[in-house]
């Protein structure tokens, strides 16, 4: 546990975007105990060509100009950071010599503006937690000279065009400079260990307090009672690049007993599939987040059933931990980062074993089992998740175990 210190949590998301993010859970468990300073990337001249018409945007060039403060506080013990300098952008220039000159320079105004922050703020002996920011990330330790310098990896960001250009180069640089290198995923930790020894799996924090049932307070809305059972269900997006159609269509066959229920909104890939010409199996379109507890409640076994790509591979799957704090039997496809969940799932590689798996499933369900799958599912929450994140940071500040 850490407590009393000064952290700096800095990486590709801003604390203003819309959707979830690791970074932002992290930041605020970290706040809990500790005085926590959260940077927005700065405003690069694409962006603000682009959507100069977003109020977002809008606030960014009123505090460029002075016109509104660029350090904001969150709450107790956290302050949000608007950088005042706009950096270029330069993901367009070949890889290379002329490219790390202007990306040191990028660097070198980014730091400025978090040293001002931190010099109004008093931070002393300030750990950096870097959430997979590899660019403007790469000579902040030079800079600022934190004690700790954390980088985090929870994504496959060098499969994607633009971060591969130059990520493939210089994402191992960085990682080998961290002196900690923290990781939600097996397959990121193994890929950390090629250039840095210090590189861990630190697992993930989900907000399961939403499926909770220990006082069977959870209702099953009336829609998917009126479906006969066994449901093998689903919730969350239907998207063909990261979801397997073909395998859904063969369970639905294969198992005409089962019920398919699938609870979230389609691609068009999934709106023009076999899947609605089938009896047996059931969309029940978009429902609120608030509401997935109660759909999940309703199924017998639930299902991940992943293509294997570069989207999936690596990522940690949040909803197999939603799945099981409600105690529910859970398959899914045998990815890299399920090996985690390896002793509460069943794991699947061919559509065969998946039918085989989910009988299983169904048959074998206990009390016993239901129990042990909540308490693995409730115990990644953010606090431990964070948690696990101190423990190496307080490692390598006390010399690492000799």
């Amino acid at each position: 546990m850490i407590i009393g210190r000064d952290i700096i949590v800095m990486g590709i998301q801003a604390w203003d975007i819309e959707i979830g993010s690791n970074c932002k859970n992290i930041a605020e468990e970290m706040a809990r105990y500790n005085r926590v300073l959260y940077v927005n990337p700065p405003l690069d001249r694409n962006t603000k060509k682009r959507a100069s018409s977003d109020e977002r945007i809008e606030k960014r060039v009123h505090i460029g100009k002075g016109l509104e403060t660029d350090l904001v506080e969150i709450k107790k013990n956290m302050w949000n950071l608007y950088p005042k300098h706009m950096v270029e952008s330069i993901n367009f220039i070949p890889d290379g010599i002329l490219y790390d000159l202007i990306n040191k320079k990028r660097n070198k105004t980014f730091a400025k503006d978090i040293q001002s922050a931190v010099d109004r703020l008093g931070f002393k002996d300030f750990i950096i937690f870097n959430d997979s920011s590899m660019f403007l990330g790469l000579y902040l330790k030079e800079f600022l000279k934190p004690k700790t310098y954390v980088y985090y990896m929870r994504d496959y960001l060098t499969k994607n065009p633009y971060w591969s250009k130059h990520g493939i180069r210089l994402e191992p640089i960085l990682i080998a400079k961290a002196n900690v290198v923290a990781n939600n995923s097996t397959l990121y930790a193994e890929y950390g260990t090629q250039f840095n020894k210090h590189s861990y799996m630190v697992g993930q924090g989900c907000d399961v307090s939403l499926f909770n049932d220990s006082d069977n307070g959870i209702q099953i809305p009336a829609d998917i009672k009126s479906i006969k059972k066994p449901i093998i269900g689903y919730v969350g997006f239907l998207s063909s690049r990261r979801l397997d159609i073909d395998l859904l269509v063969y369970m639905a066959k294969a198992k005409k007993e089962w019920q398919i229920v699938l609870v979230g909104p389609e691609d068009d890939n999934f709106k023009n599939s076999e899947l609605h010409q089938l009896s047996n199996v059931h969309f029940l379109g978009s429902r609120d987040s608030l509401e997935l507890p109660s759909y999940i409640k309703g199924f017998d076994v639930c299902m991940n059933p992943q293509l294997i790509n570069d989207a999936t591979i690596g990522n940690y799957p949040r909803k197999i931990d939603e799945y099981l704090a409600i105690g529910k039997p859970t398959a899914a496809t045998a990815t890299k980062a399920m090996e985690y969940f390896r002793e509460n799932t069943y794991l699947a590689s061919t559509h065969q074993e998946w039918v085989e798996n989910v009988q299983k499933a169904l048959y074998e369900n206990s009390e016993e089992l239901q129990k042990q799958r909540k308490a693995y599912g409730l115990s990644h929450s953010w606090e431990n998740n964070v948690k696990e994140i101190y423990k190496y940071i307080d490692s390598f500040e006390k010399g690492w175990p000799k």
